[in-house]
């Protein structure tokens, strides 16, 4: 068969926002290369065409999936981010009604049948890399595909759904992503070294915590599944060899997880005298220095922590209970040996009031260790314990929209929270922006990754900012402001009006999501380690989120 797999655009709905995510990241989209590497191997003819990588619009992306003379069309969905791949498919249907269209993902996966719109064929929940190859062979073979498990589609009109795929055990078993079929050389990201060519890679799938912003359970991502290093390393050798790309962002949720595994991966890369720089992200209380000065000497140059808020009572609720001088410790480490420290920051989680988000800001103000920090909006995506507690109005949660696609960290808010309104947090969002980025020191790394375009729009807009607060608010308030979006990126307020949650319809519309656009889609796993998983806070390894 003939298959084309499609990520379409997203950052041009994101007006200036889209500037600072491009620079930031174009991500490869290596799910979709995963699920052609193994249909290949199948023995169908594949291609991957991707929108955001090569500036398409929809009438081009439809007009370049049609040149391709597909027999069936694949599409992935991440929340808000899901109304743009139903878009295309709505889009392409009109063209070639006869023509199949599946979609995967985690917003599937949590959603399932709510997400069979008209425009798809099939939905994949689940793991896919058993049962779509699984499913290409018998629609080839015009068999039944009923028997594949992990499938939802319509069939005399009603709801067919085969069950939850098996998991893959080994997945050292799975082909190398097909990045042959990705034009590598358009995906940069910025570096306080400059924008480096680079990949993402995966040495791991799953993290042991059960963060009330993560659905963990949704999406089964508790069950550890670890590649071996040598596998790793086998990889990043053949992307060295095949595209000269020397930079790799490494996408597993907790890269230092697990001591020796990471080590062993630097341990094989300076045998094969592999000279590259690699990034990742993990936890604050997970570092010391003998472990990150022996990554440093192997190329880690970026690592990032989910710092969130200082709050004590907050950090408890969201199960996320690394004492507070971990982040501290870590960062002062991270740059004792020139590793680049980022930390994460979310406004409007459940307890949050505006002498809560004073604290934190207030720290990160002090904190000169903490050199960078990435403002965000919580959001309670669906499938999280955040999103149950934003329905049933706990911690003074109140969720003001179910229209998934408003659901974004930067721009817009979709919760009240102890009487802060959407505004109030986007305000409040742009107020810890002007605390960290009006500090001079603080410019030059964003220099170096934004660009200087992105820099004097940075600096203007922290003019802008910090000339809003010195008038008064009659005289600034507009309809629409400025919002930081972390790292100097800036986009339009969209305030979420009020709404009548009687009024509203139980079932979920719109989209959702898990993650961001460059998070890995698809399942993948291996064997499991032979040790257990640190608790990474108070608590037993075996119930990490119980003290």
């Amino acid at each position: 068969m003939k298959v084309v797999l499609v990520y379409p655009t997203w950052t041009g709905s994101y007006g200036i926002f889209g500037h600072f995510a491009r620079r930031a990241a174009g991500w490869p989209p290596l799910n979709l290369a995963l699920l052609a590497a193994i249909a290949e191997n199948h023995g169908h003819e594949v291609s991957i065409i991707d929108g955001e990588a090569n500036g398409l619009s929809m009438d081009e992306m439809v007009a370049a999936t049609m040149e391709q003379q597909p027999d069936i069309v694949g599409l992935t969905a991440t929340s808000p981010f899901f109304h743009i791949s139903k878009a295309f498919a709505t889009h392409f249907k009109q063209t070639a009604p006869e023509i199949p269209v599946v979609i995967g993902g985690p917003h599937i996966t949590i959603v399932k049948e709510k997400a069979l719109e008209s425009c798809f064929d099939w939905l994949f929940i689940g793991e896919a890399e058993d049962s779509w190859p699984q499913f290409l062979d018998l629609l080839e073979a015009g068999r039944d595909v009923s028997e594949v498990p992990g499938l939802i589609f319509h069939r005399d009109n009603q709801v067919i759904t085969t069950g939850q795929p098996a998991n893959v055990s080994d997945l050292d078993s799975l082909p190398f992503p097909g990045r042959h079929l990705l034009d590598m050389s358009k995906y940069k990201i910025g570096t306080l070294e400059g924008r480096k060519n680079f990949s993402s890679i995966q040495t791991m799938r799953g993290c042991p915590w059960k963060c009330i912003f993560c659905a963990s359970e949704a999406l089964k991502t508790t069950d550890m599944r670890v590649r071996s290093p040598r596998s790793v390393v086998a990889e990043m050798k053949s992307v060295v060899t095949k595209y000269g790309i020397t930079h790799f962002n490494i996408v597993d949720d907790v890269l230092t997880l697990w001591n020796d595994h990471i080590v062993e991966i630097c341990d094989l890369l300076d045998q094969e005298g592999l000279s590259i720089t690699f990034e990742g992200s993990t936890r604050a209380n997970l570092v010391d220095e003998a472990l990150i000065e022996r990554l440093a000497k192997s190329g880690l140059i970026r690592l990032s922590f989910g710092l969130e808020t200082v709050d004590a009572q907050m950090r408890k609720t969201m199960k996320k209970q690394v004492p507070l001088e971990h982040y501290v410790r870590a960062n002062r480490i991270c740059n004792q040996f020139g590793v680049e420290a980022l930390n994460s920051v979310m406004i409007g989680l459940p307890g949050e009031t505006r002498e809560t988000v004073k604290k934190t800001l207030d720290f990160l103000g002090k904190a000169r260790d903490v050199a960078q920090a990435n403002f965000a909006i919580a959001v309670p995506y669906p499938g999280t314990e955040f999103h149950d507690m934003a329905i049933s109005g706990d911690y003074g949660i109140e969720l003001m929209s179910k229209d998934f696609s408003e659901y974004r960290r930067y721009g817009s808010a979709v919760t009240t929270v102890n009487g802060l309104s959407p505004h109030d947090l986007i305000e409040l969002q742009n107020e810890g922006f002007v605390k960290i980025y009006s500090a001079p020191w603080r410019w030059r790394p964003m220099l170096k990754k934004h660009g200087v375009l992105g820099g004097l729009l940075m600096l203007f807009r922290v003019g802008k900012l910090l000339m809003k607060k010195s008038l008064p608010r009659n005289f600034t308030e507009t309809k629409q402001e400025f919002v930081s979006l972390g790292d100097g990126a800036f986009g339009k307020v969209q305030d979420v009006p009020n709404i009548d949650m009687a009024s509203m319809e139980p079932e979920l519309v719109g989209i959702a999501t898990e993650g961001s656009p460059d998070a890995p889609l698809l399942t993948i796993q291996s064997l499991p380690r032979k040790s257990p998983a640190p608790a990474g806070h108070i608590g037993h390894p075996s119930r990490p989120n119980l003290l």
